[in-house]
């Protein structure tokens, strides 16, 4: 309860029909924006990672639910088969899992990312709607804000485009948000909190698990400023704790895997990759400047307006009653704190430890921003004295003006060609509304979001920043016109350049690249991995796309002194594909010993295979040096069991990448597990065994704890329930015998 009222920030609860109403408008404006960018560009929205990464995992994981089954491991996939060491495979949001089901049921993929994305813009929108209005704004402008931050520069360009784990984190964080404060204030209960904050932290993506960190925080110390009562602030934090414990099983196991990965806890530095200066922040309402942040392709500049937030962020600031606005300072708490952290967050450094690119933050900024602008607008903003506040508009947008061309002097002419359309914007804006009213007025800004959306993504249809790899859009197609490998392949080389369609039509014919072979429903080793295995990827040079360099072919048929077999032999693969682009002269120099080349009329690979099949076998033990190996059993992706001898001492060789988490036991007790070079799973066998029963398994480090640790979550929860239950009981109770209800509760 606040003890100090000021009744200039006192603003009257708005209705539930106008709340729905501009909740639909929000909405329908981000429902009509997505198919005004798909008119310019139906693939916008499967660029680079959600071509090659995210959108094959959809496929490949729906296609086990299909079958019944969660994939933990994938041995063939080798690094890039570890699921929950992905984290972004997201098996532990349930949300993402319905998705993943629905996926295979789709056969064109734009239309599915479209589709799927296009439903968490709406998500994020009204989520920021929610958020505004939970600080005060007047409907029509929290509508206002709300539709205009799906098309922010990095939520369009970089979020939608690509990272789409962000998008969905962001999406759930902002719902966090608003559902946090309504819960602080006694407005709703406590499950909408823990669900969505739940939902942030179970997409895996650490960057969405620091955001709803930060936001719960800025919840906490905001709502405890407001009230001048840190009871509200406790509830929020107790929903936070529990969301949490329940979260930790997505992170457990990356955490407890680390060691072995590319992401080493521990390391930090800073190349200025995807590092945002705060004056970046200055050019958030040209919709063309393109921000001076360092990206992928080594320019200082990016290639697409990643900094743009919305048009009238600058020029509305001029109309603001700063005396009525200090007064809502505490109320504002939450969204100023949480501006100021992300403006030291986004601006780096480039890594600390596994946490890359600040920038990724930017969204949030965006987020509190848009949420400030809002209330702004609604609780502060006057026109009188206008004539004045109208110059220092003018200069305003003339500071944005000349960042922008600081970043990018060539464009100069239109950045001051865009200042100018946003100053006759505003005026007509404030005419409109100063004629016809508030509504006409914020109608006509939901219609501007839509005119800016259409001209930016006629100039930038895409972002030339990531890769654009042209794959089919149809999985039907692309698997029609692929061969039908069967067994597992692995590809080595790295492919040519695509630069065009017709480029791009002939490679994915015959070459995989991510986890293209996985929309193929193809067993190849190469696949996208954000984590790595360092001692598997030292064996070949693989990258995360899966390519490889030159050298990797003598690597994987050079032989190990320890069994006598080649590295191919070990992984236990069908063929091996060469690409022409790294290896044109490959059937020159022979084929290894036990292979041969086939299929010498694909343009773009050579193609070896095994002169004999490999024997079926019903587990994955490739060599046996020392030891006897019998009756071994059909494994499982996380199993195998067989029985085994050995006089004088051996060892068990299995087709596995050794990851944490492979136990073994030899007639029920534990024996250690072992490898070979770092990379193949092995087991010891003692001398004297005699017909013993060896059992390999692996279970994701952390996955006990983690259960463990969401059972206490979810008892914590039921036990906030319970006591939300028996308040409100008691509160029914003194409202009937006559007593005040709880002052400052507001009805729902």
């Amino acid at each position: 309860m606040e003890k100090h009222p000021v009744p200039e920030t006192v603003v009257t609860t708005p209705t539930r029909g106008s709340r729905l109403i501009w909740g639909g408008f929000a909405a329908l404006t981000v429902v009509l924006g997505y198919l005004l960018i798909l008119v310019h560009n139906a693939a916008f929205f499967l660029q680079d990672d959600s071509e090659s990464g995210a959108i094959p995992n959809w496929l490949y994981i729906g296609d086990r639910l299909h079958q019944g089954a969660l994939p933990i491991l994938t041995p063939d996939a080798w690094m890039a088969g570890n699921w929950t060491v992905e984290g972004q495979s997201s098996l532990w949001n349930p949300v993402q899992l319905a998705i993943d089901y629905v996926a295979p049921m789709v056969d064109r993929l734009d239309l599915l990312a479209a589709g799927v994305k296009g439903c968490f813009a709406v998500v994020l929108a009204l989520g920021v709607y929610r958020v505004a209005l939970a600080y005060g704004a007047r409907p029509v402008w929290a509508a206002v804000v709300g539709a205009a931050m799906p098309f922010s520069g990095w939520v369009l360009y970089y979020d939608s485009a690509t990272w789409v784990t962000s998008l969905f984190g962001l999406a759930s964080m902002t719902q966090a948000w608003a559902s946090g404060v309504r819960y602080a204030r006694g407005q709703s209960g406590p499950i909408p909190v823990f669900v969505f904050t739940y939902l942030a932290l179970s997409i895996g993506y650490v960057h969405s698990a620091i955001g709803i960190a930060l936001v719960s925080l800025c919840v906490l110390v905001g709502e405890g400023l407001r009230s001048r009562s840190w009871v509200p602030a406790a509830k929020v934090a107790a929903v936070a704790v529990a969301a949490a414990l329940c979260g930790l099983v997505t992170f457990l196991p990356g955490y407890l895997t680390s060691s072995v990965t590319w992401r080493v806890i521990g390391t930090a530095s800073n190349n200025n990759l995807f590092t945002a200066p705060w004056s970046e922040s200055l050019n958030a309402a040209i919709p063309v400047a393109l921000p001076a942040i360092q990206g992928f392709s080594g320019s200082q500049v990016q290639k697409a307006p990643v900094s743009y937030i919305a048009w009238f962020i600058l020029p509305v600031l001029a109309f603001v009653d700063w005396a009525r606005a200090r007064r809502l300072v505490r109320e504002l708490a939450g969204p100023l704190m949480l501006v100021a952290l992300m403006l030291v967050v986004t601006a780096g450094p480039s890594q600390l430890g596994p946490i890359r690119w600040p920038a990724r933050m930017l969204p949030l900024l965006a987020v509190a921003v848009l949420v400030l602008i809002g209330v702004l607008v609604s609780r502060t903003v006057s026109l009188s004295g206008w004539r004045g506040k109208a110059v220092i508009a003018v200069v305003l947008v003339l500071v944005s003006v000349l960042r922008s061309a600081s970043a990018l002097p060539g464009g100069t002419g239109q950045f001051a060609l865009w200042g100018l359309i946003l100053m006759v914007v505003s005026a007509l804006v404030i005419a409109l509304g100063r004629r016809f009213g508030v509504a006409p007025a914020a109608g006509a800004v939901l219609v501007s979001i839509l005119g800016v959306l259409w001209v930016q993504v006629g100039q930038f249809p895409s972002n030339p920043g990531v890769s654009q790899w042209h794959m089919p859009l149809s999985r039907s197609a692309a698997k029609a016109h692929f061969p039908d490998y069967q067994g597992v392949t692995l590809q080595l080389g790295q492919r040519a350049p695509v630069k065009t369609r017709a480029d791009a039509e002939a490679t994915w014919r015959s070459l995989v690249i991510g986890n293209y072979a996985r929309t193929l429903g193809l067993d190849y080793v190469n696949s996208y991995t954000a984590v790595g295995h360092q001692r598997f990827s030292s064996l070949l040079c693989m990258r995360w796309e899966g390519g490889t360099c030159e050298n990797a072919e003598q690597y994987l048929f050079a032989d190990d002194p320890t069994t006598g077999l080649t590295y191919a032999d070990l992984m236990g693969l069908d063929r091996v594909v060469l690409i022409k682009h790294t290896f044109p002269n490959a059937p020159a120099r022979g084929a290894p010993i036990g292979w041969h080349f086939v299929n010498h009329a694909d343009p773009l690979a050579w193609v070896l295979e095994r002169n004999t099949p490999r024997p079926a076998q019903p587990g994955r033990v490739v060599a046996s040096p020392g030891a006897t190996v019998t009756n071994a059993a059909p494994s499982s992706d996380t199993a195998e069991s067989m029985t085994v001898s050995s006089t004088s001492g051996g060892s068990v060789v299995f087709s596995r990448l050794l990851w944490p988490g492979y136990t073994a036991t030899l007639d029920g007790r534990p024996v250690p597990v072992g490898s070979l070079k770092g990379v193949f799973v092995t087991v010891r066998v003692p001398a004297g065994t005699q017909a013993a029963r060896l059992a390999l398994s692996f279970r994701p480090p952390g996955t006990t704890l983690g259960l463990v640790l969401a059972s206490l979550g979810v008892a914590l929860m039921t036990a906030l329930m319970v006591f939300e239950v028996i308040f409100w009981r008691r509160r029914r109770e003194r409202d009937r015998t006559g007593h005040a209800g709880t002052p400052g509760v507001e009805p729902e």
